[in-house]
């Protein structure tokens, strides 16, 4: 079984308009609300993509049935902490600009976060345990690292795609795979990521840490694959950009996918340029036909491994 977590999921009103004013009213010309999290984000791409999930988080209030109630539509599974709390909205705005206004998540006490412990002690040998998200600042990062213990404990493999502190406070427990885009590496080591093979070069660093897999998405330079055998680019397929919210998760949830399906690490970097991509070219998260769809302009090349720099 997979399980995605999700610490605080949100309702995403996303608001279409040609202009947006500051200071006056604004009338939005097309609404769309939906589930928001990007633990929730994997779960739901990986529905379309066939495969199911279990989707741990912490929800509450009106808002937190309707993301319950929204995802069992879709055969979501969930199995959410109830905070009593009402689950945030999140405000998007797209117009000329994006703009957003974030909700805060709830206050969790030492009773929801052992509550979530036990939940994560279900996991077997084989099962996925995907962390995705923000992580509130004041939440212990060793809370959550004993987390991650338990997953690898029982044989599981973790999979990491947060940012902020969490990141590189968690990559030393050596994830399967971590999925940053090119400026979270950039943050990781304190630099800007220039190209191509100035990735490859930090990503490798990451491999030589003990991170199993290391995916760097590259915008319209296509991403990069880097594992402990070698480093490998493909190219971003053609398309209109229309939404970049969950295109990163729809990526972790393609490779996590392929590789559920016996597809090999090949083809699910493939699979998970695809679904990020199809994502990338619509106003919601992907489905199989358009993911699929991609895939024949999706070439994997071997990419010249460099030295890791001392």
């Amino acid at each position: 079984m997979i399980y995605t977590c999700t610490v605080s999921p949100s309702i995403d009103c996303t608001n279409y308009l040609p202009e947006f004013k500051i200071g006056t009213l604004n009338r939005s010309e097309e609404v769309h609300y939906y589930p928001g999290g990007k633990g929730i984000n994997v779960s739901r791409v990986l529905r379309r993509l066939g495969v199911d999930s279990i989707a741990l988080g912490f929800a509450g209030g009106f808002t937190g049935q309707f993301i319950e109630d929204f995802l069992a539509e879709e055969n979501v599974e969930t199995d959410f902490i109830n905070t009593g709390q009402i689950s945030r909205i999140n405000i998007k705005i797209k117009s000329a600009e994006e703009t957003e206004l974030n909700g805060p998540g709830p206050e969790l006490t030492a009773q929801h976060l052992d509550e979530l412990s036990s939940k994560v002690k279900n996991i077997k040998s084989g099962d996925w345990f995907v962390l995705s998200g923000s992580i509130p600042e004041d939440l212990p990062l060793d809370y959550f690292q004993s987390l991650v213990e338990i997953c690898q404990a029982a044989g599981g493999r973790f999979v990491l795609d947060t940012s902020g502190k969490a990141l590189p406070a968690l990559i030393g427990s050596k994830p399967y795979l971590i999925k940053p885009n090119k400026e979270e590496l950039g943050d990781l080591f304190g630099t800007k990521i220039r190209d191509t093979q100035h990735a490859v070069e930090y990503a490798s660093q990451l491999a030589a840490q003990g991170v199993e897999n290391v995916i760097v998405s590259m915008g319209a330079e296509g991403a990069i694959l880097v594992d402990n055998e070698g480093a490998y680019w493909a190219e971003a397929p053609i398309g209109k950009m229309i939404n970049t919210v969950g295109a990163g998760d729809s990526m972790v949830s393609g490779f996590i996918a392929a590789l559920s399906q016996g597809k090999s690490k090949m083809e699910a970097f493939r699979y998970s340029i695809a679904s990020g991509s199809a994502t990338a070219f619509r106003s919601d998260l992907c489905d199989r036909e358009d993911t699929e769809k991609l895939l024949e302009q999706i070439n994997v090349h071997p990419f010249k491994r460099l030295d890791v720099k001392k």
